[in-house]
């Protein structure tokens, strides 16, 4: 909104021809979210508080986490707040990515403030029903890729592999339920993720910065040609949304890190699991996205290989499911838990990243 506003009077003041720059957005988007997560946060977790919107904790998990029953949840109403305060601010709203990113973001944030509500409401750890939170994010899902397909490009149904500089496979219209199934998958990842303090936004914020980096370079011509990646035209705009995205999680970690005083609930983790598909799905990495999220891929594979081995084996790989929980159970204090969970995750984010010049 500021360039469209600012900009054309770049010709009495010089100084407004900033506004037409990518990187200077991309920075105050991130620290336009992080003042707004900074200025709103401690209203919003008192409000919460008011209105008694407290977490109810698994009598089934780690004991340690009982302390915690109470805790506001919901938090992830500041994380929607702000990232979308800052992308009407400062990125172009005549970008086709900028509107179908904040349709995605709000669309899977909806899903999780119905559970949310649902949880708080009927005071249990039940929320939502499962099939019915399934339906809402495949039909979420769906109609983002619809809008993608219709709208796409030469290299929308081709898939990429790291390391390989040529697409493997065209999808064509196998296409749709494969980008539907991966967003399904992502935006549930980050949600299992979220069981510990400052776990999840934490590695959303390390996915967030590398997915900066990756849709600058997609968006550029020469960065996209010189590194043998698919050139997405216009796609660079979504660099300003990830470093809202990277802000925002910096400003919600301030009140989310041990002891947390706010939860983001399943309002934040699916709105912030669909949009890192999403952008993976706009910029072509949709394989690259299980090495950038990688610790996510694990936590998720962790819950899938626990189910499918009790109803087979009767039998349990891990001591409890999501992964974080079994190394709480071995013995790993949460704080340690969370930090090499980080490590891990920056690990990842490394691997990814040196994948542009390995093809």
């Amino acid at each position: 909104m500021l360039k469209e506003l600012l900009y054309p009077l770049v010709q009495r003041f010089t100084m407004f021809n900033i506004f037409q720059y990518i990187s200077f957005r991309s920075a105050y988007a991130a620290v336009t979210a992080l003042f707004i997560s900074f200025l709103l946060g401690p209203w919003m977790i008192r409000s919460l508080a008011r209105w008694k919107a407290g977490q109810e904790v698994r009598d089934d998990g780690p004991q340690t986490h009982l302390s915690k029953s109470g805790t506001p949840t919901m938090g992830g109403l500041l994380i929607i707040a702000s990232i979308a305060a800052s992308v009407l601010l400062w990125q172009d709203i005549h970008n086709r990515y900028t509107w179908i990113a904040l349709f995605s973001f709000f669309g899977f944030g909806l899903i999780g403030f119905m559970d949310d509500y649902l949880k708080i409401f009927r005071k249990s750890s039940a929320g939502l029903q499962a099939r019915f939170k399934l339906i809402g994010q495949f039909a979420v899902s769906l109609a983002i890729v619809m809008s993608i397909y219709a709208h796409r490009n030469e290299y929308t149904t081709l898939l990429y592999l790291p390391f390989f500089k040529n697409p493997v496979i065209d999808l064509s219209l196998w296409y749709i339920p494969f980008a539907v199934l991966l967003l399904v998958f992502t935006s549930n990842a980050v949600n299992l993720t979220d069981g510990l303090d400052g776990l999840a936004i934490g590695l959303v914020l390390l996915v967030s910065v590398a997915f900066g980096l990756l849709t600058y370079l997609s968006g550029r011509s020469d960065y996209a040609g010189y590194l043998g990646i698919p050139y997405i035209f216009e796609s660079a705009e979504l660099t300003v949304f990830c470093m809202a995205l990277a802000g925002a999680s910096v400003g919600f970690l301030w009140y989310n890190a041990h002891p947390a005083e706010v939860f983001m609930g399943d309002t934040g983790s699916l709105a912030l699991g669909g949009i890192i598909g999403v952008i993976a799905l706009l910029i072509k990495k949709e394989i690259l996205l299980f090495i950038v999220g990688g610790v996510f891929v694990l936590e998720a594979f962790s819950v899938i290989i626990q189910v499918f081995s009790y109803k087979l084996r009767k039998k349990r790989v891990f001591r409890m499911a999501p992964l974080h929980h079994h190394f709480e159970l071995s013995g790993w204090d949460e704080s340690k838990v969370v930090i090499r969970f980080w490590i891990l995750g920056g690990l990842f984010v490394i691997l990814s990243l040196s994948t542009l010049k390995l093809q």
